[in-house]
């Protein structure tokens, strides 16, 4: 992918509009403009660079504040003229010291943050922990807990306890995840599957 590729001529003062989005939690951090050399030197360096519209030069995101946009994946949209960048936040994406610079609620993609926190879990092994201790037991005891947790919520969607079940459910998912860990499967992966047999 070149710069070039851009419909510049649709974009204002041929400035590349970039939305850049988490890749873990998906979250949408900010929005930011590139000109060619941005382009090229977010391709070149895998971090993240805009030009400043209202400074009038190349701005790499976290040059001052050290929380860097890591480049995981880079997508054009189906006009060319939007950039669609997933990238690793090093820390608050947003110049008010919050995690994006849209007020969306705090719970969008929790599922993928809980996820990668129990990754960093796995790779630590802190003591005292209780994801620890299911990695310690292995794949068999978290197996078993995933089976408990389950029959426990079925018993609630059963009894009509709503409250319960989403307590019990919350359980299913959190030790689903680490199993999930276990056996190396993201959930990126398990969307692919589900796209697969839907489409």
């Amino acid at each position: 992918m070149e710069f070039s590729d851009f419909r510049l001529d649709k974009c204002a003062d041929g400035l590349l509009p970039v939305i850049v989005q988490d890749s873990a939690t998906l979250r949408v951090l900010m929005l930011g403009y590139m000109n060619k050399e941005a382009f090229d030197k977010t391709i070149a360096e895998g971090r993240v660079t805009f030009f400043s519209r209202s400074r009038k030069k190349l701005w790499t995101k976290g040059e001052t504040s050290g929380n860097f946009l890591d480049v995981v994946e880079i997508y054009p949209d189906c006009d060319m003229d939007t950039l669609l960048i997933k990238a690793v936040p090093h820390g608050p994406t947003c110049h008010r010291g919050t995690v994006s610079c849209f007020d969306t609620p705090a719970s969008d993609g929790f599922m993928r943050t809980l996820a990668g926190v129990i990754s960093d879990r796995h790779e630590a092994m802190p003591d005292k922990s209780y994801t620890t201790s299911l990695f310690i037991k292995g794949p068999k005891r978290i197996a078993k807990k995933v089976g408990e947790e389950t029959t426990e919520a079925i018993i609630e969607a059963v009894t009509g306890r709503r409250d319960r079940f989403i307590y019990e459910t919350a359980d299913l998912i959190y030790h689903f995840l680490v199993l999930l860990e276990e056996m190396h499967v993201s959930i990126s992966e398990l969307e692919n599957e589900l796209l697969h047999r839907h489409s």
